[in-house]
């Protein structure tokens, strides 16, 4: 099955990708930065505002593709410094209730545009319940 792309206005992209791609029952979405869409720049604030901002850019992406937080089976989460797992962590149980998606955190280097997360997804068209 060719891969489907999915792209919508309420996720910035800072380069050639698409903001989804669709793959049988699954959907792949590319990591999201800080960006408020509406003005292509980073929030300004701490890492709790920057991880709201990646989750309510990646939510926008699901919702364009009729699903939600309840069909994100996957997350992967890079953070500039690993001193703000505990605050990226605190935002992020706010986006998402049990059972929780399984989760990587990494840190890295650096993220674009001096962001200091970024946070891409992987969700299920059929949820868990409902088959194998």
């Amino acid at each position: 099955m060719a891969r489907q792309a999915i792209n919508t206005t309420g996720a910035a992209t800072v380069g050639p990708y698409s903001h989804a791609v669709e793959a049988g029952d699954l959907v792949f979405l590319s990591g999201q930065t800080p960006i408020d869409p509406s003005t292509g720049r980073l929030v300004v604030g701490d890492i709790a505002a920057q991880t709201d901002q990646c989750l309510r850019n990646l939510f926008a992406v699901l919702e364009a593709v009729g699903l939600s937080s309840d069909d994100v089976v996957n997350v992967q989460v890079y953070l500039t410094r690993m001193e703000d797992f505990d605050d990226m962590n605190a935002a992020y149980a706010r986006h998402f209730t049990a059972p929780y998606p399984a989760r990587t955190t990494i840190g890295c280097a650096t993220l674009p545009m001096g962001a200091r997360v970024e946070i891409g997804l992987i969700a299920r068209r059929v949820r868990l319940a409902d088959g194998p």
